[in-house]
């Protein structure tokens, strides 16, 4: 008979557990009645709008930066106070500063002198990770003042995949 108490014992405990975590029926919400056309809508694939990215030194989409590191190796030239005037599916366009390390008598103790620039952002192509995405593979900076040592009024740089 003591075998057969603790086994309702346990039995009824457990069943109490379980309609405490499952609550009750009253207590369920009630789904409301789907149309055909909200469970079509609801199962078609969604369709992402993709924008034109540039990937930075770690290979990660960005939009509109504010800043760009243009020498990934080092960090010796980057692009500061971006103002982008266009952002579109072919190309880009922005003012901004490049801070270049001028390294003298070194890198390591060089001065990072400021130019200011126009920069331009084009050739779109699909990215190899993921093709429904683009992003631009060529940045071209105008100096519109003076231009670091050894620089063109004109600087173009290809930009990875």
């Amino acid at each position: 008979m003591r075998k057969l108490t603790v086994r309702a014992a346990v039995t009824f405990c457990a069943a109490v557990s379980l309609a405490t975590v499952m609550g009750t029926a009253d207590a369920a919400p009630v789904a409301s009645p789907r149309s055909a056309h909200t469970v079509a809508q609801e199962s078609a694939p969604r369709q992402v709008p993709t924008r034109t990215v540039v990937l930075d030194c770690f290979s990660q989409p960005q939009v509109e930066p504010g800043d760009f590191v243009l020498a990934c190796g080092d960090g010796n030239s980057r692009l500061t106070s971006l103002q982008w005037s266009r952002w579109g599916a072919n190309s880009a366009v922005a003012t901004g500063i490049n801070m270049v390390n001028d390294c003298k008598p070194y890198c390591a103790a060089g001065t990072f002198r400021d130019y200011p620039v126009t920069v331009r952002l084009d050739r779109p192509q699909a990215s190899k990770n993921n093709p429904q995405s683009t992003h631009y593979t060529r940045l071209t900076l105008l100096y519109t003042d003076t231009e670091p040592a050894g620089y063109g009024q004109t600087a173009t740089y290809p930009l990875s995949n």
